[in-house]
């Protein structure tokens, strides 16, 4: 039996090759992070052993680079174990291996972490799991993006007309946007002939509505503050934000027809719970994996990072002990905006944030203590494959 450690690179890879008695066959053998590169990995096993059920390959989850080679070598048939680069860490120290890191020391390492097998496998994915989980964050990002678009229209519109966000509760909604395609300046709305009016309307559903809006920002823009210079530079970069912004927009909801697509292949009890959407639900899905990964609800709520961190020195201990936010910040997030609706939708997690609260707890501070009881509700649903059923606490 081999056993073949691979340490991970952007670029390239090195591979190192044990025996099961701990012999090295090779070590630091460098190959690139492409076809050709793994093809070669390929011919020098093949120099030990013609036999893939020979070998047992190790390898860390280091960022996204083992992808590649890990889908290579599982078409290939080997048998492949992804640790977790913590465990090898603590191996390195067992061995007194410090400051010394190498890919040569590295990969042999790996390979003798997989000979003694004691290691915890990182648990894959299933691939729709892993889609929900790669669309869900690209979603994310796109949010981020829109964010950050939608704080420089605002930077630019308080230079040529500061008095436009007094007329709109909203000014990123339709009939806003199109709006500002169109007439960007105080100037803009001076002289607006009904030729350009109908030309707008055409493409706004509540013309009414619009038309009310453009007579009102007519009015304001004859004393508007704004800057009189550069405005064909700033009424530009309106046009543009706001043309990113919808066509972001627009990845988004082909992105949520994707994720409700594979939602719907799953067939997932979790969405019954209180709270948990589609897009919530991706979120979890993605960032849980499978859920035999946590024996129990505790080890969820610390994968999550919102279990308490333990300030503790000698016999004192600390009683305020703050979030430790260890874990995913993604499955953190969507299980904080689950908590904020479940607390008020659902009479068994209202009751239970309201109990927090009147003991003096803070509205962000019961919130996440929402959050950790949902946890133990969305690992009890998806352990069992049932749905969520409101179970209230019996009263004397």
């Amino acid at each position: 039996m081999f056993y073949l450690g691979i340490d991970i690179g952007k670029n390239n890879h090195v591979a190192s090759l044990i025996d099961e008695k701990g012999k090295i066959a090779f070590k630091a053998f460098s190959f690139s992070n492409t076809t050709d590169g793994a093809e070669s990995l390929i011919s020098k096993l093949n120099k030990f052993t013609s036999s893939i059920s020979d070998i047992e390959i190790g390898m860390e989850a280091t960022g996204h680079y083992w992808l590649s080679i890990y889908s290579f070598l599982v078409e290939k048939g080997f048998v492949i174990h992804v640790v977790n680069p913590i465990q090898t860490d603590g191996w390195r120290k067992g061995l007194e291996i410090r400051k010394r890191k190498t890919d040569i020391i590295d990969s042999v390492l790996i390979a003798e972490l997989i000979r003694y097998g004691d290691f915890l496998e990182t648990s894959l994915a299933d691939e729709k799991t892993m889609s929900l989980r790669n669309l869900s964050r690209f979603r994310n990002y796109l949010i981020s993006s829109i964010g950050d678009l939608k704080r420089k229209t605002i930077c630019v519109l308080d230079q040529v007309f500061p008095e436009y966000q007094s007329v709109f509760s909203n000014i990123f909604g339709q009939t806003s946007k199109e709006i500002l395609l169109n007439f960007s300046t105080p100037d803009d709305f001076d002289h607006i002939s009904s030729n350009q009016l109908n030309d707008v309307l055409s493409k706004i559903t509540l013309k009414k509505f619009a038309t009310n809006k453009i007579n009102q920002l007519s009015a304001i823009s004859k004393h508007s503050f704004g800057v009189s210079f550069c405005l064909d530079s700033f009424t530009l970069q309106l046009k543009l934000l706001i043309e990113q912004i919808n066509f972001i927009e627009n990845q988004v909801k082909d992105i949520e027809t994707q994720i409700n697509a594979l939602l719907d292949e799953i067939n997932s009890p979790i969405t019954t719970i209180p709270g948990i959407g589609n897009v919530s639900a991706a979120t979890i899905l993605g960032e849980i994996g499978d859920i035999s990964r946590f024996s129990n609800p505790s080890k969820l709520v610390a994968y999550a990072g919102i279990d308490a961190s333990v300030s503790q020195s000698g016999e004192y201990q600390s009683t305020n002990n703050k979030m430790s936010k260890r874990g995913s910040p993604y499955l953190r997030k969507a299980l904080f905006s689950a908590a904020l609706v479940a607390s008020n939708s659902d009479p068994v997690f209202k009751a239970f944030y309201q109990k927090k609260r009147s003991e003096g707890k803070h509205h962000l501070t019961a919130i996440g203590a929402v959050s950790r009881k949902l946890c133990y509700t969305i690992h009890a649903v998806l352990k069992n494959n049932c749905a969520y059923e409101v179970r209230l606490p019996k009263t004397d």
